[in-house]
């Protein structure tokens, strides 16, 4: 076992939301790999590698991203160098949607406005080593890239894929998230972690995608109460992926792939941001009230809580056998301060299944014991009906 030391995130003073981006056609209008690097390795019809990528799959069974990274590989040979370098040199020829360059530190800083942590995740398919070549990684836009990789050799040269990210895989990047534990080989995205522990609840999630791939990622964010949003080419108009992902409930909302500030995707995600803010206040205050729960409830000795329990149950009785059931455990109490008094003779007064048998032996017994010394109106209006229910006893025995 490694004795490696992980760096981790914990939970802040401020509020997190985690924008989680699939890049392909959510970033970008196009596939990474068909931006500079299948042209370089003589393929004027760019479907022929995808087709070759899809057969090789299918014939092997064989996952597709394995796929299209040996595919990736072996095509290279004799013809470019494989390398990391040259991989990013193909990231920074890739297109972005209008609005992506500006669009992290703006709503970053429009996060601090509203006292909210904004930070931005990739959970791609694609390549990390593309995705790290572009200017917005460049730039620092991302808190961290989830996407397949290489491993290499001491000449940079790629050998043998690192990490591989499929779309069901995807969703293992969203627990990380949530838990600040961020290192892909860290095994404490397994542990348990207590509400008040998680730093990225998924309720301040949004993920944003553009097709079935991202559908496992979009439904836990949803289910979890985050928000999952479909974007669409805003050139071709082409809403046939977006609404099938509304019609199957996998979205909540769909926009324009446009990042722009003012458009449709920048007025959304700054509302969410706008509720995050207002309703992490309200967890808070949840927060302090549970604790303060937890603190009383623990100075409550085991009697008293048993005395509340027993109260409760009385007072929720739906059945006259129900009553007589929690009469004789009440009994078995000695000692009752006047709050409890008073609570057990409103239940007298106010629940039917308590008050129509008043006159039964046990009940009325329990009760006379409560009504020692007590002299308060509600006492005095259970004493008038204990003695009418024992005459209508008296009555109906036949004395």
């Amino acid at each position: 076992m490694s004795d490696k030391e992980y760096d981790r995130k914990y939970k802040e003073e401020q509020p997190v939301v985690a924008i989680c981006y699939d890049f392909d056609k959510t970033l970008s209008p196009d596939n990474m790999q068909e931006q500079g690097y299948i042209q370089s390795l003589d393929y004027d019809d760019i479907r022929k590698f995808w087709e070759k990528s899809n057969s090789l799959a299918e014939d092997n069974e064989m996952d597709q991203n394995l796929s299209y990274m040996y595919l990736m590989k072996k095509e290279a040979e004799g013809k470019v160098l494989f390398t990391k370098k040259k991989l990013k040199e193909c990231g920074a020829g890739v297109q972005l949607f209008p609005g992506v360059e500006e669009w992290f530190e703006r709503i970053r800083s429009y996060g601090r406005k509203k006292g909210v942590i904004v930070e931005h995740y990739i959970i791609s398919s694609g390549l990390k080593e593309i995705i790290e070549g572009t200017s917005v990684a460049k730039a620092g836009a991302f808190e961290k890239i989830y996407a397949s990789s290489f491993y290499y050799n001491e000449n940079d040269v790629a050998i043998w894929p690192a990490q591989i990210v499929n779309y069901t895989g995807k969703t293992q990047f969203l627990f990380r998230i949530e838990k600040g534990v961020l290192d892909i080989n860290d095994p404490a995205v397994n542990e348990h972690f207590s509400p008040e522990e998680i730093r990225v609840p998924f309720r301040n999630m949004i993920y944003i995608g553009d097709s079935d791939t991202d559908i496992p990622c979009m439904k836990l964010v949803n289910s979890y109460g985050g928000y999952s949003i479909g974007v669409y080419d805003s050139n071709t108009m082409d809403k046939k992926k977006v609404y099938k992902m509304m019609r199957d409930g996998r979205v909540r909302y769909f926009v324009p792939a446009d990042y722009s500030e003012e458009t449709e995707l920048d007025i959304l995600v700054k509302s969410i941001i706008d509720r995050t803010a207002a309703n992490e206040k309200l967890e808070t205050l949840h927060c302090k009230y549970k604790n303060e729960f937890v603190m009383a409830d623990r100075e409550y000795n085991e009697e008293e809580r048993e005395k509340t329990d027993l109260i409760i149950s009385l007072e929720n009785s739906n059945s006259f056998k129900d009553t007589h059931s929690k009469i004789a455990a009440l009994q078995k109490i000695d000692h009752w301060t006047s709050d409890e008094k008073e609570m057990l003779l409103n239940i007298a007064l106010h629940n039917n299944q308590v008050y129509y048998i008043l006159g039964d032996s046990d009940v009325m017994f329990f009760y006379q014991k409560i009504l020692k010394g007590m002299k308060t109106p509600t006492a005095q209006e259970v004493r008038k009906n204990l003695k009418k229910a024992g005459k209508e006893k008296d009555l109906t025995n036949g004395n």
